[in-house]
């Protein structure tokens, strides 16, 4: 049985995960909707905005790692 697209999309909403990978079309999901919602806020913004943004947090994310390799 298959459900209808609209059972599907509330079944993934229920769950927490997207239709993509409900359907198995992608193995990347977002359980944190605060987080999807913040990818979301930056998809909106201009390409100069973005830009920044995305090299800023590409900046923290290799300190973030680079504090983690030492602390071992």
């Amino acid at each position: 049985m298959k459900p209808s697209i609209e059972v599907a999309t509330k079944i993934a909403s229920v769950l927490g995960v997207s239709l993509d990978y409900l359907t198995g079309n992608t193995d990347n999901y977002l359980k944190d909707k605060s987080m999807l919602d913040r990818i979301n806020n930056i998809l909106s913004l201009n390409e100069k905005d973005k830009e920044h943004i995305l090299l800023t947090i590409d900046a923290l994310i290799r300190d973030a790692k680079t504090r983690k390799a030492y602390s071992h």
